[in-house]
């Protein structure tokens, strides 16, 4: 099931996108009766998605064309900040060390463990909205496609052969960066929290939908420009590793949004660095996911 936020005509609910037709069918309206805040739906786990189904069955007249729609995050505020994992891809981490903007390079170029920060719940925006160049005092914006990965079940010591009965849903996420903050500040939350840096979309497909998240690909255009291209299986720490390291001693939460990490071709893995400006469009696609689009403004 796609799962959506959306607005429509001053009213913000919560729906399904519709496998036959471009329409939403909303699941929080009328006699669906379904929480219209997509955080309370998660945490209704199993037994929402077995309502949302049955309304998706049932079928409506009241289908909302995708057109007639503003696609909001399907998490537009999270209930706390975004969970990101930083260079969990071996090009990237070997791209991201010798760009002079990481403060972990000394580290080393591939990490040992997973590299953990966070992203303020402020900062996401839904897809086709502006990432606002204003907000980046230093003018160093760059694009990081991401999947995320949206908690159902929450919980402490997660095995990890354990996680799929933890994780709700996928999403894609753009991990907007100012780069000069990140090197200035030596830590990510500043130059990654900023208004605006985290668009989120276009909708949570929910974890049945997806067979083997190894095999899905990200790709992240600028302009029509192909910059990243990676498979999921290249990740570093795979999603079960990542949930069993998080919650040894962090309890997760429903709703709980973790960005699994960026693969190589960001910005500054150019020479010179190929920095975001107004009026670029980024668009990051995921296959089963769909595409995230966001112009900078």
């Amino acid at each position: 099931m796609k799962l959506v936020s959306y607005l429509h005509l001053g009213s913000v609910g919560v729906g399904a996108v519709h496998p036959a037709e471009d329409a939403i069918l909303p699941l929080s309206t009328g006699a669906n009766a379904l929480p219209d805040d997509i955080n309370d739906f998660i945490a209704m786990g199993d037994a929402g998605l077995a309502m949302a189904a049955a309304v998706v069955e049932r079928g409506a007249a009241d289908l909302i064309p995708l057109e007639q729609a503003k696609l909001l995050a399907p998490v537009p505020r999270p209930c706390r900040n975004i969970i990101c994992v930083g260079k969990n891809y071996r090009e990237h981490a070997v791209e991201f060390a010798g760009s002079g903007y990481d403060s972990t390079a000394a580290q080393g170029k591939v990490p040992d463990h997973p590299i953990i920060f966070t992203k303020a719940p402020s900062s996401v925006i839904g897809p086709d909205e502006g990432i606002e160049a204003d907000l980046d005092p230093t003018s160093s914006i760059d694009y990081e496609g991401e999947l995320g990965v949206v908690i159902g079940r929450g919980g402490r010591g997660i095995a990890a052969e354990n996680c799929a009965d933890h994780v709700y849903g996928y999403t894609i996420i753009n991990d907007v960066t100012s780069r000069r903050l990140q090197a200035r500040h030596q830590q990510w939350f500043i130059g990654k929290s900023i208004d605006t840096f985290c668009p989120m979309g276009p909708w949570l497909v929910t974890a049945d939908e997806i067979a083997d998240v190894a095999q899905l690909r990200l790709q992240t255009r600028v302009n029509g420009e192909v910059r990243q291209d990676a498979m999921m299986s290249d990740l570093i720490f795979s999603i079960p590793t990542l949930l069993e390291t998080l919650s040894a001693s962090i309890s997760l939460q429903a709703g709980d949004i973790i960005a699994t990490g960026t693969p190589a071709g960001v910005g500054i893995g150019f020479d010179p660095p190929k920095f975001l400006n107004r009026g670029d469009q980024v668009a990051v696609s995921i296959e089963q996911l769909g595409e995230l689009r966001n112009p900078v403004v």
